[in-house]
């Protein structure tokens, strides 16, 4: 994918320019789970900007582009190369996937139904991304554009109605330009999943 080879260019400096636009607080949206967080996948998480701002759980960085992992473990944290759209995580094996300036780099609809999946009875996706509306969201678009990357980016209505496609239950955390969603995996279909997978004999995927 051309922009997982932008992305491996750029690493060594992207923190140093990414720092300068906002995210929404993700470890807030871990309140909404109706289990305890412990195991969290920092999903297309780059050089783990969002996983080295939560000291207080078990984090895994996953990218695809290895020059960002790279810079993520070099911070010290687990990482793991992977397509979003195709993770190598066994079915209900994590408490929080958080997805932070990302899914408008991905299939969004293929990285949330991932998600879901790996997700335990009653864990919870944090996704946060831009709303391409307004002033900034227009520039924001334009800027990605211009630099070649194939940037499809969602209104926060239009992202939770994919998390709702996806079977989870949704929560608004954060609106305005930088906003954040809260979707929490039912216990009931999370348990009926999880149990299939283990009836099936499903392995971790990579």
């Amino acid at each position: 994918m051309a922009d997982v080879a932008r992305f491996d260019r750029l690493a060594a400096v992207y923190d140093w320019f990414a720092g300068a636009i906002p995210r929404p607080d993700v470890a807030s949206g871990f309140a909404y789970a109706e289990r305890d967080v412990e195991r969290v996948l920092d999903l297309a998480g780059g050089t783990g900007r969002t996983a080295a701002a939560l000291p207080d759980y078990d984090v895994t960085v996953l990218d695809a582009a290895a020059g960002m992992l790279r810079e993520a473990r070099a911070k010290g944290l687990p990482v793991v190369r992977g397509d979003a759209t195709r993770l190598p995580v066994a079915t209900g094996s994590v408490d929080a996937v958080v997805v932070t300036d990302a899914l408008h780099h991905l299939d969004a609809p293929a990285a949330i139904g991932e998600a879901a999946r790996v997700l335990r009875p009653g864990g919870v996706l944090v996704a946060c991304d831009y709303d391409p509306r307004g002033p900034l969201g227009r520039a924001l678009v334009a800027a990605e554009h211009a630099a070649g990357f194939d940037s499809t980016f969602y209104a926060r209505g239009e992202l939770a109605a994919v998390l709702a496609g996806a079977g989870l239950d949704v929560h608004a955390l954060e609106a305005g330009f930088a906003y954040a969603l809260v979707g929490v995996t039912p216990a009931e279909r999370a348990e009926r999943d999880s149990r299939e997978g283990r009836e099936r004999g499903e392995p971790v995927r990579g």
